[in-house]
C-alpha cells in the first residue's frame, strides 16, 4: 500500500488537525497519521473548560474545542490512518520524504513531499524528577489518570498527594475533590507554582489545598504493593533535599505532574537538530527544521504551550508554510537572522527570522518578574508586563514593518526598571 502525498501530518491533536484541514483548502493532498484509536489528542480527555478562548472566543470543554476540528477534517478529502505508529521518517531529498508505518493492517512506506511534525509531548515519569524506589501501585502521571478517570470512569484512588504544580496537576487536583477524593497537597519543588495563576486559584485556594512550596518527595512507601505514604522535605537554594526537614504524607495515590517534553525521537534520528532549552526543533519563522528542509512542525512537539489555542495556530502556521514551500520547491532563501534570548530569558521561538513576514514570538520568563517590560532588541519594541511568571508563555507579534527596519540579530530581553 504506497501512496504519495503533498503533506504527511504526524499527529492527530489540534495542531495535526488545524495543519491538515488549511492543507486539504488548499488544494493539497494530505494524510493524517495517528497512533491512537482516535482523532483529538489530550483535549478528548479533558472535561474541564478554559479551551477555545483565543482561538474560538468561547469558553468549551476540550471535546467541545477539539471535536470543531474534528468534524471539519471529516467533511474534507483527507486521508487518515489511525492506530498507525511512524517507525522511521527518511529525508530522501528537499521535496520527498519517506515514511515507515506499522498498524493492524500491516507495515509500508508512505512517500511525502513535506512533513508536518505534530506528535504533541510525554510527560516525566519519577525517575526524571529522582524520586527512587521500586515501582508501586498507585503511581501515576497525570495524564495517565485524567484518562482514567474521564475516558474509563475508573477513580485512582481516594488520599491524593500530587507532585508538581503544573497546570494539568492542578487541574486533576480540583478534580479528585469533585469526585469526593482528598487531596493532601500540591509538592512543588520551585519557589513559585509552575501553572498559570487562574488554576491555582480555582484548582487550589478555592478549594483549600495545601501548595507546598520549595518542598520534594523524596520516597514512596507502600504497605502489600499498593502506595501507603510519601516522605516529603524541603529544599535548599540548590533544589537538594534538606536534612531533618523530612516528614510522612499517608496517601493511596500519588498524581506526578512534573512537565511534559516535546516528542522528538523520531526528528532527532533524521538530523533535526534540537534547543536544549525547548527540548523542540530548531525551527525558523516558517516553523521548518533549519536542519532538515521540508519538516515542519507545531503544537507542543515544538514548544510547550500554555494554551491548546496557540497549538493550533503553530499548526495553520506550519500548514502556510507548506503551500509556500511547494508552490516554491522549497522556502525561499533569506538572509536568516537569529533571534537571541537574553537578560531573564528561558528561550524563544521561533528560532531565525526571515524579515519576509509578520512572525509570532513565543517565549517565557526564566524567573519571577515584577514591574518589568519585554524588550525586542534591535527595532526598539517594548511591551511593559506588572507581574510575570515562567508559567506564563509570553505571546508577541513582530510585524514585517517593524522588522525591515533593523537588519541585525535580535535579542529579547525582559528587563527590570
Amino acid at each position: 500500500m504506497n501512496k504519495t502525498y503533498d503533506v504527511a501530518v504526524i499527529g492527530g491533536g489540534p495542531a495535526g488537525l488545524a495543519a491538515a484541514i488549511k492543507t486539504a483548502d488548499k488544494g493539497l493532498k494530505t494524510v493524517v497519521i495517528e497512533a491512537m484509536n482516535r482523532l483529538g489528542g489530550i483535549p478528548i480527555q479533558c472535561i474541564h473548560t478554559g479551551f477555545g478562548l483565543h482561538y474560538f472566543k468561547e469558553d468549551l470543554t476540550g471535546p467541545e474545542f477539539v471535536y470543531r476540528f474534528i468534524d471539519k477534517v471529516m467533511d474534507r478529502d483527507i486521508d487518515l490512518l489511525l492506530e498507525t505508529y511512524v517507525e522511521e521518517i527518511i529525508n530522501e531529498s528537499m521535496m520527498s520524504k519517506k515514511i515507515k508505518i506499522i498498524s493492524p493492517k500491516g507495515s509500508w512506506i508512505i512517500e511525502s513531499k513535506t512533513i508536518i511534525y505534530a506528535a504533541g509531548a510525554r510527560e516525566r515519569h519519577r525517575y526524571e524528577i529522582g524520586i527512587p524506589g521500586f515501582n508501586v501501585a498507585g503511581v501515576y502521571t497525570a495524564g495517565e489518570a485524567q484518562a482514567m478517570m474521564d475516558l474509563y470512569g475508573i477513580m485512582p484512588g481516594k488520599k491524593i498527594l500530587i507532585i508538581g504544580s503544573g497546570d494539568v496537576g492542578l487541574i486533576m487536583a480540583r478534580r479528585f475533590v469533585l469526585e469526593g477524593a482528598e487531596v493532601v497537597g500540591v509538592v512543588e519543588i520551585l519557589g513559585y507554582p509552575s501553572g498559570l495563576t487562574r488554576n491555582i486559584v480555582q484548582c487550589l485556594q478555592d478549594f483549600g489545598i495545601p501548595l507546598l512550596l520549595r518542598h520534594t518527595v523524596t520516597e514512596i512507601k507502600a504497605n502489600n504493593g499498593r502506595v501507603s505514604s510519601a516522605i516529603i522535605s524541603e529544599v535548599d537554594e540548590s533544589l537538594n533535599p534538606t536534612p531533618g526537614t523530612e516528614k510522612e504524607v499517608k496517601c493511596d495515590t500519588i498524581i506526578i505532574a512534573a512537565g511534559l517534553r516535546p516528542r522528538t525521537k523520531l526528528l532527532k534520528k533524521m538530523g533535526v537538530l534540537i534547543d536544549p532549552r525547548t527540548r523542540g526543533p530548531i525551527v525558523n519563522d516558517y516553523l521548518e527544521s533549519i536542519s532538515v528542509p521540508g519538516v515542519f512542525i507545531a503544537g507542543n512537539a515544538l514548544v510547550i504551550n500554555d494554551y491548546v489555542d496557540y497549538a493550533v495556530e503553530q499548526g495553520e502556521t506550519a500548514a502556510e508554510s507548506v503551500h509556500e514551500y511547494i508552490e516554491n520547491k522549497g522556502v525561499l532563501s533569506a538572509e536568516w537572522r537569529k533571534v537571541i534570548p537574553g537578560s531573564n530569558i528561558l528561550f524563544v521561538v521561533p528560532h531565525y527570522v526571515s524579515g519576509r513576514k509578520d512572525v509570532v514570538l513565543y517565549s517565557r520568563v526564566s524567573r519571577p518578574l515584577e514591574n518589568t517590560y519585554f524588550q525586542i532588541g534591535g527595532i526598539g519594541k517594548k511591551i511593559p508586563l506588572i507581574k510575570i511568571m515562567p508559567s506564563t508563555m509570553l505571546r508577541i507579534v513582530l510585524r514585517k514593518t517593524e522588522l525591515s527596519k533593523y537588519i541585525g540579530d535580535i535579542v529579547v530581553e525582559a528587563v527590570e526598571k
